[in-house]
């Protein structure tokens, strides 16, 4: 596939892809003869996991940092720890979320209390 073609796949955009495979968030792309680049099924899947991650707020160091140690053997405990540590991090995320819903749903229902007595 085409950069373009990922681009809309993943709805992800052709800079912004560019720039993920320069800072190595995913492996190096082959490139045709005249140099465009061509995503194979694995190239791709890479894409995919690291839309995934960001679109859940996973910074980008630690997946670089993920995913230079992929590459490595024997750094299947750092992958481990880096994979949990962000999943702690969307935990405290999510909890944060569900206390800002709670309040904002006191506040929507005091404003409808308000209005049902008018």
């Amino acid at each position: 596939m085409t950069i373009k073609e990922v681009s809309k796949k993943y709805g992800i955009s052709t800079d912004t892809l560019r720039y993920y495979e320069r800072i190595g968030l995913f492996p190096r792309v082959r490139r045709t003869e005249s140099g465009i680049r061509d995503f194979d099924e694995e190239a791709c899947e890479w894409v995919e996991f690291i839309k995934c991650m960001r679109d859940c707020g996973v910074q980008i160091a630690p997946l670089a940092e993920y995913v230079a140690l992929f590459f490595e053997d024997g750094t299947e405990q750092q992958r481990l720890d880096i994979l949990k540590e962000q999943r702690t991090r969307l935990f405290r995320q999510r909890d944060d979320l569900d206390a800002t819903i709670k309040r904002l749903d006191a506040k929507i229902q005091y404003y409808e209390n308000v209005i049902d007595k008018k």
